[in-house]
């Protein structure tokens, strides 16, 4: 393959080292996209086994994102300090203990525990995953190596809930989390072996209080957001979402105060001087947003509203990621070659076509008339996805990529939290009482504005196309 041919000038390692790196890596994100995909389905049964309600049972997800959010600014800062084979050695290593810890658990309280640390170390390897990509790889190569990962993403989330759903109906809910073992043990053993070992570059005190700022504020949009999309356990009442909007926003003033004023922020805040960095971080944040809207949204589309079963709602969210599989590494690969801007512009475009199908959907459309819409949202967003995270990371220097990594991975995840925090307020005020004709309309009107989202992120995409190219 072109990734591990060597060039006169090639930065990162030599062919044959890249390839052992990459699989390190590659194996950390397919661990936590597998986590994250599989035990969402698996809540019922915990729920059942260890004899606890469904609303508690829900913080065996929540608390994997709640911690995650909270140490993705942390993880990315401490990166530049610490190396980043030390940081991503430790995360993997956390995840994979805290797994075992998973899959012994015997009570709910143990089992949101080990939870909470596997985000922990989760966010350790997700937040410098793409930075570590970007040491190891050269330049030319950057486009085509993110469009790689992108894919794997995509092919982890179309295949984990059909394996879950094997793992669930013949072995149990341990067994989601036990299989990150092996896999942990191998990205361990290859990251000490490969990645290479990178001295800290900054020195000086670590910006303790930008950081428990930052923690607080990245927690309470968590918070909020949950509370938002349950509007109903706690009685309809907006007060508590707002307690924590509140939280959010006195610490986030309190967050840019302080980066403006330590001599060592948490996060440079120069990063955003670049006018191109700051618009593709604003454009990812729309089109998760759209992304996070339509993902929940579907589900009731599918089960509720046309009455197919969970099984085949699943297959049918398949095209979507398929889509990505099928344009991400030819999309990456373009981006190296022609401006990354200008290809996730056309992908974003086409994503929105993609939404506007699915939300002109007829009562009774076909399986093979979903999937093909699906397909067409999976192929944008594949488009749109790994130029905008090469873009990202290139406006950023080398010695800034652990924050531009970071910064890339917050987007992608309070993008999502955001877009299903609408989604539930949208179903909690059109659909109270949860009759057919009432989440038909919630559902549709939630596609409606996911590409309202979509068109958004379009408009600051192509607001960059008049700036200056990151090299």
């Amino acid at each position: 393959m072109h990734l591990f041919s060597d060039q006169p000038g090639d930065e990162g390692l030599p062919g044959h080292e890249r390839r052992l790196a990459m699989v390190a890596v590659m194996t950390s994100t397919t661990m936590a996209v597998f986590d994250g995909s599989m035990v969402n389905i698996a809540l019922p049964q915990i729920a059942r086994m260890l004899d606890v309600s469904s609303g508690d049972a829900v913080w065996v997800a929540n608390g994997y994102l709640l911690s995650a959010a909270m140490t993705l600014a942390i993880f990315a800062a401490l990166a530049p300090r610490t190396g980043f084979r030390a940081l991503f050695a430790a995360g993997i290593s956390l995840f994979t203990l805290a797994s075992l810890g998973c899959a012994l658990s015997t009570s709910l309280e143990m089992l949101v525990a080990m939870r909470l640390l596997q985000g922990i170390g989760g966010a350790a390897t997700l937040s410098i995953a793409p930075a570590i990509l970007r040491s190891i790889f050269p330049g030319r190569l950057l486009g085509r190596i993110l469009g790689i990962h992108a894919l794997l993403i995509a092919a982890n989330t179309a295949i984990a809930p059909v394996i879950g759903g094997a793992l669930l109906s013949s072995l149990g809910w341990q067994w989601l989390f036990a299989i990150n073992l092996p896999f942990g043990v191998i990205a361990l053993l290859l990251t000490l072996r490969v990645v290479p070992v990178h001295r800290g570059i900054i020195r000086g005190r670590f910006d303790v209080a930008g950081a428990l700022f930052s923690a607080i504020m990245l927690g309470a949009v968590i918070m909020a957001s949950n509370a938002f999309s349950r509007p109903g356990e706690a009685g309809g009442s907006l007060l508590t979402p707002a307690i924590y909007g509140l939280v959010a926003v006195v610490s986030g003033i309190a967050f840019v105060y302080r980066q403006r004023r330590a001599a060592q922020p948490l996060l440079p805040l120069t990063l955003f001087a670049s006018a191109r960095f700051s618009l593709a971080a604003l454009t990812s944040l729309a089109s998760f947003v759209s992304q996070g809207m339509t993902f929940v949204a579907l589900p009731f589309l599918f089960q509720s509203v046309y009455g197919y079963s969970a099984f085949t709602s699943a297959l049918l969210f398949t095209a979507w990621p398929v889509g990505i599989v099928l344009v991400a590494p030819h999309a990456g690969r373009l981006a190296d070659r022609y401006a990354p801007a200008v290809i996730s512009t056309v992908g974003l475009c086409l994503f929105g076509v993609g939404l506007l199908l699915l939300a002109l959907l007829p009562e009774n459309a076909p399986v093979w008339d979903i999937s093909l819409r699906g397909l067409v949202c999976g192929i944008g967003f594949g488009c749109f996805q790994s130029p905008n995270n090469r873009e990202m990371l290139a406006s950023a220097s080398r010695e800034h990529s652990s924050y531009a990594s970071g910064i890339l991975a917050i987007m992608r995840t309070f993008g999502q939290c955001l877009g299903a925090a609408f989604i539930g307020v949208i179903l909690s005020v059109y659909a109270p009482s949860g009759t057919l004709a009432q989440e038909a309309f919630a559902v549709r009107l939630g596609l409606w504005l996911a590409a309202g989202a979509t068109l958004l992120a379009i408009m600051v995409s192509v607001s960059r196309l008049k700036t200056r190219p990151a090299m």
